[in-house]
């Protein structure tokens, strides 16, 4: 799909940020954080992290309150699943057009739940469904960015709930989570679903971040552990650790660092969030969120080999 940019007038830009073809200098360039659930209610409130700058800013607000949602996007849009809303399962989605931080309604998933995972490349997001108020589901949805058509992607290998998910142009790695060490490899070309290396330990409520070539996965289970996945041979390894443990955090990044809010901390809604930087395994403190809060959902702009 091209990607314009350059000396445009207001409605071409427009016309091309509607078909999904407009970069508008955005490109690699921000994460945008949905809060979720800060210890007492729900939240609409969501942050835009800059990368560069490591400048944390309001963002537009989401069209309702809602926690254990997620999210996936390419370098024009953030599609981001609200999950719990009123404390009920959901099938809203919102769409964030980084371009004017402007959000507006989303094609709704094929069924309600919360507590999910995504992820994508720049034609394509595929959503697991997670948890119906029931039961964790196999289902997985696939949103062509282009047009906002939701349609079927092939199922997980096992019921997922409260998962992780990172990917390449070629592949998304989904930890199915529900306490299991069980990932899957989907790949978009052909719509096909296989076994990829498993974590290093039981996780739940985890968040991944990464570049073309590694994911990195943070278990969650209020643990601070942390895998590295090379896409290239299928491994995982030890990835350094987080600054504390946590759980139902969320994660967004770009080439070379991936921002992760730590989300629930020792029984509490934290504000902290850490950077990792995929270029000598490195872990740092990034600006806090404005508010405390867990359950929480993010998509960047800005990974190379699949956005930008």
């Amino acid at each position: 799909m091209p990607i314009y940019s350059g000396s445009w007038n207001l409605v071409q830009q427009m016309q091309a940020v509607a078909a999904g073809n407009w970069s508008g200098g955005y490109s690699g360039t921000v994460g945008i954080f949905a809060l979720g659930y800060n210890g007492s209610s729900s939240l609409t409130t969501r942050n835009k992290y800059t990368f560069q700058s490591d400048v944390n800013s309001g963002a537009t607000a989401a069209t309702t309150a809602s926690y254990g949602g997620s999210a996936a996007g390419n370098s024009t849009v953030g599609i981001f699943a609200l999950g719990l809303i009123s404390c009920a399962v959901s099938t809203t989605r919102n769409k964030y057009i980084y371009l004017g931080c402007v959000v507006s309604s989303a094609t709704a998933a094929s069924a309600a739940s919360a507590y999910g995972s995504a992820t994508g490349n720049s034609t394509v997001g595929i959503f697991a469904l997670g948890y119906n108020g029931s039961t964790g589901l196999t289902t997985r949805d696939k949103y062509t960015y282009s047009g906002c058509v939701v349609a079927s992607a092939t199922a997980s290998s096992a019921n997922s709930c409260s998962g992780a998910a990172a990917g390449t142009s070629t592949v998304g790695i989904f930890a199915l989570s529900s306490a299991g060490t069980t990932r899957n490899k989907y790949t978009y070309s052909g719509d096909t679903n296989a076994t990829a290396t498993a974590s290093s330990a039981n996780s739940c409520g985890g968040a991944a971040a990464g570049n073309s070539t590694v994911g990195i996965f943070a278990l969650g289970s209020a643990g601070t552990t942390r895998n590295k996945y090379t896409y290239s041979g299928d491994t995982n390894a030890t990835a350094t650790a987080s600054s504390a443990g946590s759980i139902l955090g969320s994660a967004a990044g770009n080439s070379t660092i991936g921002i992760f809010a730590l989300g629930g901390v020792c029984g509490s809604y934290s504000t902290t969030r850490n950077k990792y930087t995929y270029s000598g395994d490195t872990n740092g403190t990034a600006t806090a969120a404005s508010a405390g809060s867990f359950g929480q959902s993010a998509a960047s702009n800005g990974t190379t080999g699949v956005n930008v």
